[in-house]
């Protein structure tokens, strides 16, 4: 499938459980874009040493220490950067997603108080009338929780929560993290054939 070369990407990494599924959007991703740039919070380091084994800080984070890929395209940044590129809007991005998205980022972004610049990334993805995509992962969710999530839902923010269907049998967590980056990349509007879908012929 050729690449969209005209769509740029920010991919933003927070503190959630879940950074799997970051990680596997992050492999797929570059081959089917133009350019993607991508940003983990601290406590995303944190999650990702905790669940995946990965020791990285944030100036040594690179496309083959976490996917054992190497794509040309792809940039990281610092979060404590507030001046870097993803912060302004007069970087034409396609969009941005946050995957997974913690709570704690999903009420900066819903209430506009941002400390770091995954959720500055985001508030200028809204201020500029862009797409943004949100991956929730968390349960319970409190009444607060819940009404960020519709603040945000009535203001055009996609929120996309991290609930892995089974009607394709996955045989593997891989499966199953597959099927849901596909949720995730249909709702960026990006072409790939990386899941199997209802009803598809095979």
């Amino acid at each position: 499938m050729s690449a969209r070369q005209d769509q740029i990407w920010v991919v933003g990494v927070t503190g959630a459980s879940g950074v799997r599924y970051a990680l596997r959007l992050l492999e797929v991703l570059p081959p089917l874009v133009g350019q993607v740039h991508v940003v983990f919070s601290d406590a995303a380091l944190r999650v990702l040493n905790d669940e995946e084994g990965m020791a990285i800080n944030s100036a040594s984070l690179s496309m083959e220490k976490l996917t054992n890929t190497s794509p040309s395209n792809v940039t990281f940044y610092n979060s404590r950067d507030i001046g870097a590129r993803i912060a302004s809007g007069s970087m034409l991005a396609t969009g941005m997603v946050v995957i997974p998205c913690s709570m704690s980022t999903l009420g900066a972004i819903a209430h506009g108080i941002p400390s770091h610049l995954v959720h500055r990334a985001a508030d200028v993805t809204m201020k500029e009338g862009r797409k943004l995509i949100l991956v929730p992962r968390e349960t319970p969710l409190s009444a607060i929780h819940l009404q960020n999530m519709l603040t945000l839902s009535k203001l055009g923010v996609s929120i996309v929560p991290a609930m892995p269907g089974f009607y394709h049998q996955p045989k593997s967590v891989e499966d199953m993290v597959d099927q849901f980056v596909m949720k995730v990349l249909d709702s960026m509007g990006v072409k790939h054939t990386l899941g199997k879908r209802w009803k598809e012929t095979e």
